[in-house]
């Protein structure tokens, strides 16, 4: 396998940042094209309730891929540390825990779903006209929880490995896959929502097998470690566990998040515009991943050159890294608060037909949601800083403040106070808050 050679001790952090980022973003903006290619397929070809259907089983998607996060993080972090001291079997330990640990939780969670399927769609907020919609949904997206667990923990050991372009194709060779099945299973077999259901489950596989190929044949630097059975292995496991998570959570809570303002979403534009209104709402979710990878693709690229040399004590490197990832943050964010005021129409165009009463209401909101994509962008990249020096618990802090705390009142506050486009306001203001707040800790910390 043609190897990238990354030195995080000595290259240029410059140099590093961009080797490491651009496969990185382009295999996570690969993923979110295909991602609104995917809703675009549900939306003209199932129509707006579909839409809607998948709107309201996305978060629990988003948990389970946010779980995975908090672990590819947690145990990222604590791999480039131990490497930057030469404990290589130290760093394989616990990529080994975190691969057995977060595999056992994700098929119970998908054991637990199917069994209570009917339940946990009325707790995601199904009405009873989308509940034949979201278990058709639901019932094949549960099964490929343990594929992008896999996924999600796999690309990020693989590029502290030194192999971003690899990580690349886990990312976009799914995608691919999920929007190619897309097509032939929706309008060639005709089998609807649930057609597209079974190609997003493939896709995940795809990219769990390219993850275990790699783990057992392709590492340089990492490996799987074989771990005692015993109680003491045992307990060192789920100390190193319970490290991670302290790490990492703040990296869940950003996917816990946008479920969050899925959910309560969901909710809120139920009670104040019907299943209409939740069909304009899913648009805007199908657009916010495309903000998320890019903020995620920005901290993750950042995450090991910051860790590898905070690990060393080569503090004016991380003091460059941070700089660099806060400017490609907000630049980032200007790019996107652009696309989405300027280019509202051919978006909202993409997913549905301006002959539903959801088009419309789509094409007034979206404008208004993108003046937090700044913020936003800013908020994701600076808590994935926070992560990479070990600061878990002001990351979770601060992600837990963005995602529930200002969330949930400013959904259910906007709404009363500025009629009409009060409730596309949740999110600019949640996040514009939560950016004065980590701008000024930084700033505090720093001098």
């Amino acid at each position: 396998m043609n190897r990238d050679n990354i030195d995080f001790g000595k290259e240029q952090i410059s140099s590093l940042f961009r080797r490491i980022l651009i496969p990185t973003l382009l295999g996570m903006l690969c993923m979110s094209v295909m991602t609104i290619i995917d809703g675009a397929f549900v939306g003209h070809g199932a129509g707006s309730d579909a839409l809607a259907a998948v709107n309201i089983f996305c978060p629990l998607w988003l948990i389970v891929s946010g779980f995975g996060l908090m672990y590819g993080i947690g145990c990222s972090v604590v791999a480039s540390i131990h490497l930057s001291h030469e404990n290589t079997k130290a760093a394989n330990i616990n990529i080994t825990q975190t691969l057995i640990f977060g595999s056992a939780i994700s098929l119970l969670l998908s054991l637990v779903v199917n069994i209570f399927d009917v339940e946990v769609a009325h707790l995601l907020g199904a009405s009873d006209q989308l509940l034949p919609l979201v278990l058709d949904y639901q019932r094949w997206l549960s099964l490929a929880f343990l594929p992008i667990f896999l996924e999600t923990v796999g690309l990020l050991i693989i590029r502290l490995d030194g192999s971003p372009r690899y990580a690349m194709v886990c990312s976009a060779l799914p995608s691919i896959i999920n929007v190619v099945l897309d097509y032939v299973f929706l309008y060639i077999f005709g089998w609807g929502l649930e057609g597209v259901a079974i190609a997003t489950a493939i896709g995940c596989l795809t990219g769990g097998i390219l993850v275990v190929v790699y783990m057992f044949g392709f590492t340089q630097r990492i490996a799987l470690y074989r771990l005692k059975r015993t109680m003491k292995s045992f307990k060192l496991m789920m100390r190193n566990i319970g490290y991670q998570t302290k790490l990492g959570v703040a990296a869940m809570l950003g996917d816990i998040s946008i479920a969050v303002f899925m959910l309560v979403g969901n909710y809120v534009f139920l009670h104040y515009m019907s299943e209409d209104g939740v069909a304009a709402f899913s648009i805007v979710c199908y657009v916010m991943p495309f903000i998320f990878m890019t903020a995620n693709a920005i901290a993750q690229s950042g995450q090991p050159i910051i860790s590898y040399n905070y690990g060393a004590d080569k503090l004016h490197r991380v003091n460059q890294a941070r700089l660099l990832i806060t400017r490609t943050a907000l630049g980032a964010g200007v790019v996107a608060l652009l696309v989405g005021m300027l280019c509202s129409d051919y978006i909202v165009r993409i997913f549905l037909s301006p002959e539903y009463p959801s088009y419309m209401m789509a094409m007034a909101g979206l404008p208004i949601v993108a003046l937090g994509f700044i913020p936003y962008i800013y908020n994701v990249t600076m808590i994935g800083y926070l992560q990479s020096i070990e600061r878990g618990r002001s990351a979770a802090l601060f992600s837990a403040l963005r995602g529930v705390v200002l969330i949930i009142p400013a959904f259910i506050f906007m709404p009363q106070l500025i009629e009409g486009v009060g409730i596309w306001l949740a999110l600019p203001v949640a996040e514009s808050v939560t950016m004065i707040l980590i701008y000024s800790y930084i700033e505090y910390r720093s001098n």
